[in-house]
């Protein structure tokens, strides 16, 4: 290149190197523009081969394209040399500006090491600056730096061999072959961005369709689910209002979507239930208690949630998934009813009679002053009994305790009032919070104790009567007529029973024909009296298919206070009853 007619050739070469520089930086692909680098080596610079040598990862340079000669490049492509033989190399020879020239005298030492490389043949230099065939030309290919320098990483290595004019590259040569090695550095780091964006592009579009069907997925999951679902949001001023439903809590709620939207769970929830629902963690939390319907009941539902969390910015939606467990909750009442009342009246048994009396004494006496009456029954019940028991008789509404003379009865008294609510379809579910007590009480510190009047005229003290009540001349009907007509009878006393006392007030069987009632806050004379309007109720006739029946009633009355067990209070009611049977005549026991 360095001949008379030199303006001529470097006009050339400039137009060349135009074009393969045009050609790389228009190759579609990393391999492309890799390859159009190797050819444009000896397109337009002039030599007969040329290979490019790409760093990868692990530093390493792996032949990444040959031109120049096919047996060369089926021979040498795709193989590896490592870093520490490629740094020697780079820092052999003769440097040429940012060229590093190895001549045959040096270069023999590198025959035996693991870079991959070509041997060509030829006869031996003449000249001084004729190319011998052992001559070795590298040029390294650095990141571009600031300003358009080379003074980045090292990207690869052009190695060239056999100039066309056979003579080793002069001034302008190496100047080309720099300058061709600094614009192939910056096309190949373009092809590498622009493969590394495609690949991006692909992965995106590969998760975003992926998202897009995993949205489809759980839109389907959480539009048909067979129970219900909803989507509230997390934190912040509207935290818990409902954001999305599914068809399926809509129908349990008898609600449309758009008016859903305008509800939090504490808006729906009934008001006995916002502590439970308050306590109910974000995470993996699980309630059971009542939401309202559309029509002011409530529906008993399970409630369990779960956080839909965003990566950045942490939780953000809460999903809840809802059941209804109505029947469920239906067939417990049902169960709990059947351990607690009598089968056959549906009052209270005798272990829920138990129950009741432990839960108003305590296992330990409180000293009064002599005189001091205990509080009303409204007053003990709303500290003490009231928050166990006498809230679940209101939500109940009869549930086995006796209603007020006043109020409408059916010919039969219902096995259980709440279970029938329930079954009318009204606000049953209020039903499903009686927890009865289970045992005397342990914080005596809340405990309002029950006291009994002292002396055996009334003296103005309010107690908690026990009326024992045994039935006189209910064996010879059970003998006479048979067992369903003393069924009838026990059923038909039950009901009188039920009507002649108070609101609050418990009436029991024991069994057989023994009845107990509990009526708190009566003095002595109080008791007596509705001793004897319960038992002017029995002694009317009961007609039973048709026949008129009659069944007498002996009345004990005992008196509970603290410091007695629920069975002393019983036997001393019972002994008393037995007491006032024998002092009656015979005759006068039985009603007829």
């Amino acid at each position: 290149m360095e001949t008379e007619s030199e303006p001529y050739v470097r006009l050339t070469t400039l137009r060349q190197l135009h074009q393969v520089m045009a050609d790389m930086n228009t190759a579609r692909s990393l391999a492309d523009t890799l390859q159009t680098v190797a050819d444009g080596v000896v397109n337009g610079l002039g030599y007969e081969l040329a290979c490019v040598n790409l760093v990868r990862p692990d530093g390493d340079l792996v032949v990444a394209a040959l031109s120049g000669n096919s047996a060369a490049e089926a021979l040498i492509t795709g193989r590896v040399g490592s870093r520490a033989s490629w740094d020697r190399r780079l820092n052999m020879g003769e440097a040429w500006g940012s060229l590093r020239f190895i001549p045959h005298t040096e270069g023999w030492v590198l025959d035996e090491d693991d870079v991959p490389q070509w041997y060509t043949d030829g006869p031996a230099p003449r000249f001084e600056d004729e190319w011998h065939p052992s001559d070795r030309l590298f040029a390294p290919m650095y990141t571009p730096g600031a300003g358009g320098a080379s003074c980045g990483e090292l990207l690869g290595v052009i190695s060239v061999d056999r100039p066309r004019n056979g003579r080793r590259p002069g001034a302008w040569g190496r100047e080309a072959l720099q300058m061709y090695a600094f614009q192939a550095a910056i096309a190949i780091s373009n092809a590498r961005l622009r493969a590394n964006m495609q690949r991006a592009l692909v992965r995106l579009e590969r998760e975003q369709q992926a998202l897009r069907a995993s949205e489809e997925s759980f839109r389907q999951a959480f539009e048909y689910a067979p129970s219900g679902m909803a989507i509230a949001e997390m934190g912040g001023d509207q935290h818990g209002r409902i954001l999305r439903t599914n068809d399926a809590l809509c129908r349990l709620l008898g609600r449309p979507a758009s008016a859903m939207r305008r509800y939090s769970f504490s808006d729906l929830v009934h008001p006995e239930d916002i502590g439970t629902l308050l306590r109910t963690s974000a995470e993996g939390g699980r309630a059971e208690l009542r939401l309202g319907r559309r029509d002011g009941t409530y529906v008993w539902v399970s409630l369990r949630n779960s956080v839909v969390a965003d990566a950045a910015d942490g939780p953000r939606f809460l999903l809840t998934h809802v059941e209804d467990i109505e029947e469920r909750k239906r067939r417990e009442l049902q169960l709990a009813h059947r351990a607690s009342h009598d089968a056959l009246t549906g009052l209270p048994n005798s272990a829920e009679l138990r129950s009741r009396l432990s839960a108003r004494i305590c296992q330990r006496p409180q000293a009064l002053p002599a005189g001091a009456a205990a509080d009303s029954m409204d007053a003990t019940f709303g500290e003490s009994f009231g928050d166990g028991l006498t809230d679940g008789f209101e939500q109940y509404g009869d549930f086995g305790i006796a209603q007020h003379p006043s109020a409408q009865h059916p010919a039969v008294p219902p096995p259980h009032p709440s279970f029938d609510a329930y079954e009318a379809g009204g606000n049953g579910a209020h039903a499903f919070d009686f927890h009865a007590a289970t045992g005397p009480y342990d914080a005596f510190d809340h405990h309002v104790h029950t006291v009994a009047p002292e002396s055996e005229r009334d003296d103005g003290t309010k107690g908690l009567a026990v009326l024992f009540c045994d039935l006189d001349g209910f064996k010879s009907i059970n003998d006479r007529f048979g067992h369903n007509a003393g069924d009838a009878v026990l059923i038909e006393v039950a009901r009188r029973l039920s009507r002649g006392v108070r609101d609050g007030d418990t009436v029991a069987r024991l069994g057989g024909d023994e009845f107990v009632v509990l009526a708190d806050g009566l003095g002595r004379a109080d008791a007596q009296d509705l001793a004897v309007r319960l038992r002017n109720e029995i002694i009317q006739p009961i007609r039973v298919d048709g026949r008129a029946m009659r069944v007498g009633a002996s009345f004990g009355i005992g008196w509970a206070h603290c410091g007695m067990t629920a069975d002393e209070v019983l036997k001393s009611a019972d002994e008393r009853m037995y007491v006032e049977k024998r002092s009656r005549p015979k005759q006068h026991r039985r009603a007829g």
